[in-house]
């Protein structure tokens, strides 16, 4: 019986990049747990089980890294999202179950730990100018990522519809209002009465 072949030691790249992806992680569980005010850079260098030096190589302000931390996890958060759409869609949802997946994905999305972690920084944002300063293009640069997600999610001929747009922007902007008084209002988002209303709203102006 031969003996398995070593795995190949890990290039100093590799071990960087790991060490990068865990003080992202670390820094959104500590927004989540803790708000922006616990998130210290002691807290999420203990959780993510680096150094200090290796936190600072990667992310020499704070507030760079707790941006960086929220954009990184909320774009992974897009794009499993449309992964999971797009499923149903080769399963053979099209029309307006489709439309009704979609919109019922995107609501879920708003409950997950990127949205909690990025509602601290917009917080913090209003009364600190270097997070409002550092957030701006980072969100700019996720809402063209969400956008383009959804056009992409309700395919065609959707996504081309003269109202796509506008059915888009009403659901991204009414969700996110409505999952922001979860925060002092806890219950089941899936029986929420404003899903069938997004539904419902959503199929009649695409003309599913």
């Amino acid at each position: 019986m031969t003996s398995p072949v070593p795995a190949p030691p890990r290039t100093r790249a590799q071990r960087s990049e790991d060490s990068r992806a865990r003080i992202l992680d670390a820094a959104v569980a500590c927004l989540v747990a803790e708000g922006y005010s616990g998130a210290t850079t002691l807290a999420i260098q203990a959780d993510a089980d680096v150094s200090r030096g290796g936190l600072l190589h990667h992310f020499p302000s704070r507030d760079l890294l707790l941006v960086a931390a929220a954009q990184h996890i909320a774009a992974q958060r897009v794009r499993d999202t449309e992964e999971r759409v797009l499923a149903l869609v080769e399963a053979g949802a099209q029309g307006a179950e489709r439309i009704d997946r979609v919109v019922l994905a995107l609501w879920e999305s708003y409950h997950e730990a990127h949205f909690w972690a990025a509602l601290e920084l917009w917080t913090a944002a209003r009364s600190n100018p270097g997070i409002a300063d550092a957030l701006l293009p980072e969100e700019r640069r996720l809402g063209a990522v969400i956008r383009a997600s959804v056009a992409r999610m309700m395919g065609e001929p959707y996504a081309s519809h003269p109202r796509f747009r506008q059915v888009r922007d009403l659901l991204l902007t009414s969700m996110r209002g409505a999952a922001m008084t979860y925060t002092f209002d806890r219950r089941d988002p899936a029986a929420d009465p404003l899903v069938g209303q997004w539904q419902d709203l959503a199929r009649t102006l695409l003309d599913a």
